[in-house]
This record gives C-alpha cells, sequence and structure tokens, in this order.
C-alpha cells in the first residue's frame, strides 16, 4: 500500500538522500568535448573563445536543468529563500558538518572526514551536468543542501514510467534548530515552484525519501506531492513522490 500520512502537522524534518548508487557504475560522459566552441546557452557560438574543462559544467547545467544558478529568491512564509550551487574551497566545512550530525547520516550515510562529502558532490559537480548540488539559503543564510537532478537521465527512470525533463530533488535541512517547524514544507513547495516556473518543459517534479522517513514523506504530502508508489531502490524502499504542473494551484 502507498504512504498515505496527511497529517498537516509540522514534522521534524530532516532529509531526503538519494540512493545509494552501485560502484560498479562508471561515471557518465560528459555531454561536450574541448572541441566545442564556448557558449552562454548550447548551440550559441562566442567568436574567437574555445571551450575549457572549466566551462563544460557551466554549459551543461544551462542545457539539462535551465541554470538554477539563475533562477532568483522565492518569497516565503519563513523569509526568501534560494538556490545557490555549491562551491567546494567554499562550503566544503559547512556540508560536512551536516552529513555528519546524525540525523542526517541515517539516510545520506556520508558520515566522516571532509574527502568523503567532497567525492559526493565533486561526482556531481565533474559530471555530465544531469544532478547540480545548491545550498539552500534563507534570508541570506545557508541552512539546507539539495540536488536538483534530471529523474529522467538517472538511474531511478528505471524504476518509474519517467517522462521527459522529469526534476527530481534530494534534500536536507542541515542545522537542527531549523527541524521541527514545519520549515520542510515550505521549502519544499517553494523549491518545487522554481523549477515549474524555470523549467517550461518540466511538467512533474519528483522525490523518492526512505519510506521509513516519516517526517519527510508527511513533509512531502504538506507540500502539495502525492505518493505515487512504493518503490525498490538500492539501499533502501522509497516512495516515489510527484508533484505534478496541472495540479500545483489544486494542492
Amino acid at each position: 500500500m502507498p504512504f498515505t500520512d496527511t497529517s498537516t502537522a509540522p514534522v521534524d524534518f530532516v532529509a531526503v538522500a538519494p540512493k545509494r548508487k552501485s560502484k560498479s557504475k562508471s561515471k557518465a560522459k560528459a555531454a561536450a568535448t574541448a572541441t566545442v566552441t564556448a557558449t552562454g546557452v548550447i548551440g550559441t557560438r562566442i567568436p574567437g573563445r574555445r571551450l575549457t574543462a572549466g566551462l563544460l559544467p557551466l554549459l551543461a547545467e544551462a542545457e539539462l536543468l535551465d541554470s538554477p544558478a539563475g533562477w532568483g529568491p522565492a518569497a516565503t512564509a519563513a523569509g526568501a529563500f534560494r538556490l545557490e550551487p555549491v562551491r567546494l574551497g567554499r562550503h566544503l566545512e559547512l556540508l560536512t558538518g551536516w552529513m555528519n550530525d546524525p540525523e542526517v547520516a541515517a539516510y545520506w550515510e556520508l558520515a566522516g572526514p571532509a574527502a568523503v562529502t567532497a567525492a559526493h558532490v565533486r561526482a556531481q559537480l565533474d559530471g555530465n551536468g544531469h544532478s547540480i548540488p545548491c545550498l539552500g539559503l534563507l534570508d541570506g543564510t545557508p541552512m539546507s543542501y539539495w540536488e536538483i537532478y534530471r529523474a529522467d537521465l538517472d538511474p531511478l527512470s528505471r524504476h518509474y514510467p519517467a517522462r521527459p525533463h522529469d526534476t527530481g530533488i534530494h534534500l536536507l535541512i542541515g542545522d537542527g534548530t531549523n527541524r521541527g517547524r514545519g520549515l520542510g514544507t515550505i521549502l519544499l513547495r517553494a523549491v518545487a515552484d522554481l523549477v515549474l516556473d524555470n523549467r517550461p518543459r518540466c511538467t512533474r517534479v519528483l522525490a523518492e525519501p526512505d519510506i521509513r522517513n516519516t517526517p519527510s514523506v508527511s513533509a512531502f504530502l504538506n507540500s502539495g506531492f502525492r505518493c505515487s508508489a512504493e518503490i525498490d531502490l538500492p539501499g533502501k524502499r522509497a516512495a516515489l513522490m510527484i508533484r505534478e504542473r496541472a495540479l500545483r494551484n489544486l494542492l
């Protein structure tokens, strides 16, 4: 039976973690090569400028996820919220601290030295741009971590009937003082709205919290998602949560 908790009370929201991927999976190849001319948007040539390795993640992000860095702030009942792409040189210490919080580590399984967190984030930064790690800032203060990803290009797509441009989210609220206040519900709705407002080709926002993580599942239900199914993923049984563009003003 699908998980159908319909509680509307604030929940002690902790984290929605990505499924643990098999180490045998090879890293996806970059979508562009060093012979392509540098562009601001794929297909727009900038005369005289050659593509470098440092530009590849930015180009892939613009093409696959419509550049979350430029989505701007969202006004919420808790304050102004915005997403800021992670930069390891600036944010690694903060993220490592969050990953070592026992409540977060129970689902993300990234506790340990900074190298563990760095490897997880760097795999996305150096990948093909289908997953973008971001900090969530509330009134300018970093307080959550998000991964915005193309669910239709992810191994997740093998476990449900994927549609082109389905967009997935992973998240955690890092500071324990921000838990148990209903922020999970507020921010999930805000980020889902940011995705739908800025990704016109996306018709659905998805997530796959561990079915045991009842606070997270309740936060999704309270923010306009529905539980479509329970699915077995590597390392967890998950609730497939979906928010439909067509129903965004009704739920």
